[in-house]
């Protein structure tokens, strides 16, 4: 604990480091102050009142969960960072399709720009679509609608959750760029964090009314389980064994001495994309369906806690993991640039045989992997089944656990790159977080 203390204590002494996070806070604290701000004109009692008679879908509490409050709360950011997300998936989508996108793909900076600039453009199409559906199917719904909303109030309230939903993107960009960690993963972590409290005392408070505090030690005891094989799967990675050709250093020959040199594969190098993705397009059914309990779609994809929902989240998950891992591990350019660095796994020739060996390596490892984060993603609705209540079971596994893990070890991850390289010691004496690796592993590939 002392080491851990001192180590902290090491974070302000490095300047840049210091402002980072200064400013990463500061940012998040904006985008929660958001979240509060409501809607003009918005009938704030009568969602209120609809809240606490139940009035309330699954649907609203996905939403909520993943906009910190902001979407019942009828907020400027109700509609969050999601339109963005979408946005980020059609352009994905459509690098893999549409020849000119991946030809923005492969120029580089200039290219990544000007595919930031279509997603933006994109994102503000969609919150224009989503707003006012989400003003008619929520807020007046609710009977939260001013007594006089005309033409003017629409145009005033559709413009100003645009205008939120961007600058939210805008803080995410900005803490990306001058703070600590990927600032659009970090919002959307920080929205579910600020529910988890609530969660969790709701749950308390309905254990300890029935005189079964047991439940609630298994409950946390279980939780932790969960938490730790996330890390697992996160921080996971296969270390390939790599030699090094023998180099001419004056008139003789010599062979690179050192440590072992690896090749790092992360048995989920896609991240948390995959979850994010697989949650926003889920959102989509549950927008069209959720209001016909009575049909059969209905009742598939009504109840984020139903047989239906789950199965597809789960198939989602595996296929946008392989997709994003993919896009991440190029098995060619990896064998090309240890080609040329003299670099090769013993018993593979390099070349195209490194490639193809590359490849099944990535597929076996990435197989499991993406099927433990879909056995962890349809974990609430087993918590739910064994007495949880809905709102802490959300945070049981699923999509709110993954997200959260992910983007804490990359934060982490950011913060000890720091220490290292000014030769101090990680947050923690011992650890592994994902990043650190060994003076000869090949941190490039």
């Amino acid at each position: 604990m002392k080491k851990l203390i001192q180590n902290i204590k090491n974070i302000w002494k490095v300047e840049e480091l210091r402002k980072r996070i200064i400013l990463t806070l500061g940012l998040i604290l904006i985008y929660r102050i958001g979240s509060f701000i409501i809607l003009p004109g918005v009938n704030y009692t009568a969602l209120q009142q609809a809240q606490e008679n139940g009035d309330s879908n699954m649907l609203e509490t996905l939403l909520s969960l993943f906009s910190g409050g902001g979407f019942t709360n009828a907020s400027i950011m109700a509609l969050g960072i999601m339109p963005y997300i979408s946005a980020s998936i059609i352009m994905q989508l459509l690098g893999m399709a549409v020849p000119a996108v991946q030809k923005m793909q492969q120029e580089g900076e200039s290219g990544r720009k000007r595919i930031n600039m279509f997603t933006r453009v994109l994102t503000i199409v969609i919150c224009a679509l989503q707003a006012p559906t989400y003003l008619g199917m929520y807020i007046e719904q609710k009977g939260a609608l001013p007594v006089d909303a005309g033409t003017f109030w629409w145009v005033q309230s559709i413009t100003v959750l645009v205008a939120g939903a961007m600058f939210a993107v805008w803080l995410g960009e900005r803490i990306t760029d001058k703070g600590i960690g990927n600032g659009i993963s970090l919002l959307i972590t920080v929205g579910i964090l600020a529910r988890l409290p609530e969660a969790f005392m709701a749950e308390f408070s309905f254990k300890y009314a029935q005189g079964n505090l047991l439940a609630i030690v298994l409950e946390i005891f279980a939780f932790m389980v969960v938490v730790l094989g996330t890390v697992l799967i996160v921080q996971g990675v296969r270390k390939v064994p790599l030699n090094t050709a023998k180099r001419v250093v004056g008139n003789r020959a010599a062979e690179e001495q050192g440590a072992r040199n690896y090749l790092p594969i992360k048995v989920n190098a896609s991240g948390v994309m995959p979850i994010i993705f697989a949650q926003a397009i889920m959102t989509v059914p549950i927008m069209i369906f959720a209001g016909d309990g009575s049909g059969f779609m209905g009742r598939v994809f009504g109840d984020i806690y139903g047989f239906g929902y789950n199965i597809t989240l789960a198939i989602l998950i595996i296929v946008f993991t392989y997709f994003y891992t993919a896009i991440m591990i190029n098995p060619r350019k990896i064998a090309d640039d240890l080609k040329k660095s003299g670099g090769f796994i013993p018993g593979i020739r390099p070349g195209e045989e490194t490639a193809h060996y590359i490849d099944s390596l990535v597929s076996r490892i990435t197989f499991p992997g993406s099927v433990f984060l879909a056995f962890i993603a349809i974990i609430p609705a087993i918590a739910k089944m064994a007495g949880v209540n809905d709102a802490f079971a959300m945070f049981f596994g699923g999509t709110s656990l993954l997200i959260m893990v992910g983007v804490v070890l990359d934060t982490l991850q950011q913060i000890e790159s720091y220490l290292l390289n000014r030769q101090m010691d990680g947050l923690m004496e011992g650890t592994r977080i994902k990043g650190r690796r060994n003076a000869g592993e090949m941190s490039g590939m």
